[in-house]
């Protein structure tokens, strides 16, 4: 593990791969850290890729500021590309899950610039969220869960009571026990909890207005998802004018964790696919 200083903050950051190899940023979900893409990580720094998976604002210890303003989508953007230029890389491949995939879809519209090739996970571009939270009623009951996320205090007491038992059932047994354990101890830690579920409470309505992304765009959904359902997953295509690819798994939400392999091919598939 190393230490990345960017945006006034200092983020636990692993490296995988060498490095002069191609960049890749993975950027995890909640309720899980950098540890999620531990397996996918290797695969790719296997094949001579340079991984960075750092653990971002709200989870590093040493970048956990107080305050809901401090956790914006853009503001979260703009980390990635900081921590990415303090490593050296001013244009690198990109890849998120769960709100890892909401960052990079803003990522790759605010810093196009300095992204090469996007792959997302789980979650679809936010403009199809969005359709689906307002016109679909089976998306409005999936993502129900939200509005307890966005209470403060409640859902604090909720969530870590009877050690975590509510987050562990989150996971739905597809995340081992032992980073179970590792993610419910780093979000018992004091203020860690509050500060990623302020990534929740900063939503705005302007994430519905995110504009369609332009780089080349690799979207893995899984078809048993409890939290994304199909029509937001199937209009995610409409937002994006880069070239483009589906790929829907008989699978659940832990997609990095169930299906390390594939989600590994469908990277370095994109990443291949960009011009040296």
């Amino acid at each position: 593990m190393s230490t990345v200083e960017a945006s006034g903050l200092a983020f636990d950051v692993d490296l995988f791969g060498p490095e002069d190899g191609t960049p890749v940023v993975l950027l995890h979900g909640w309720p899980q850290d950098r540890r999620s893409w531990r397996g996918v990580a290797e695969r790719l720094a296997d094949e001579g890729l340079r991984v960075i998976v750092p653990d971002q604002r709200g989870y590093s210890p040493t970048a956990r500021p107080e305050g809901v303003e401090n956790y914006d989508a853009d503001v979260l953007a703009d980390d990635v590309v900081a921590i990415a230029a303090a490593l050296g890389h001013d244009r690198f491949h990109l890849v998120g899950h769960d709100w890892g995939a909401a960052v990079s879809w803003v990522v790759a519209t605010r810093h196009a610039a300095h992204v090469l090739t996007l792959t997302a996970v789980s979650v679809p571009h936010l403009a199809a969220y969005n359709e689906a939270l307002a016109g679909d009623p089976d998306q409005q009951e999936r993502g129900a869960y939200i509005g307890l996320l966005r209470r403060p205090g409640k859902a604090e007491t909720v969530l870590l009571e009877d050690d975590g038992a509510r987050l562990r059932a989150m996971y739905g047994g597809d995340v081992p026990p032992e980073d179970e354990d590792a993610y419910v101890e780093r979000l018992s830690e004091p203020g860690a909890l509050t500060a990623t579920l302020n990534w929740y409470r900063a939503m705005t309505p302007a994430l519905s207005a995110t504009p369609s992304v332009t780089v080349p765009t690799t979207f893995v959904w899984g078809a048993t998802d409890l939290a994304i359902g199909r029509y937001g997953a199937e209009r995610c295509g409409d937002h994006v004018t880069g070239d483009y690819r589906f790929v829907e798994v008989d699978s659940g939400h832990w997609l990095p964790d169930t299906h390390p392999d594939l989600l590994a091919s469908e990277i370095l598939d994109r990443v291949r696919s960009f011009p040296a």
